[in-house]
């Protein structure tokens, strides 16, 4: 999706407004990942990412074209500058918050695996023969990366 902008000034207002509303997304999913309930972020994943896809194709048709935005008024673009900060440091706090909740996602599943793992080595039933099978079965586990 693209903007549709009358002129230079009214495209760098309305990235304003993408990028606080893209951060206040960033913030609310950051806040959600440090209260470790990353699944409600799904309600807005969707959006998140629509506005964060827009973002980038509109920064990268700025960078392409700085004549759409060289009659801008310094105020707008100082204003622009400072919300792109804020962005940037809301993606940092974010980023650090995913990590920490695929780390322990990561670890929580690797427990369930090895106590998985130790409960079927466990289990013993009989063989073809009568005899008593031995614990040496592998056991299956799926693993999902995605949080």
């Amino acid at each position: 999706m693209a903007l549709h902008a009358h002129n230079g000034a009214d495209r760098v207002e309305q990235m304003i407004v993408l990028t606080q509303r893209l951060r206040g997304l960033v913030e609310r999913e950051t806040a959600l990942f440090e209260a470790r309930t990353p699944h409600e972020a799904a309600s807005f994943a969707k959006e998140k990412n629509a506005l964060a896809n827009t973002y980038r194709l509109e920064i990268a048709r700025i960078s392409q074209d700085p004549a759409l935005v060289s009659d801008v008024p310094q105020n707008l673009r100082q204003n622009l500058r400072e919300e792109t900060v804020q962005l940037d440091t809301a993606l940092y706090a974010n980023h650090k918050a995913s990590g920490v909740v695929r780390t322990l996602t990561e670890g929580l599943v690797k427990a369930i695996a090895v106590e998985a793992a130790q409960t079927r080595g466990k289990m013993q039933g009989y063989g073809a023969n009568g005899l008593v099978k031995s614990g040496d079965a592998a056991i299956a586990i799926t693993l999902n990366r995605q949080i």
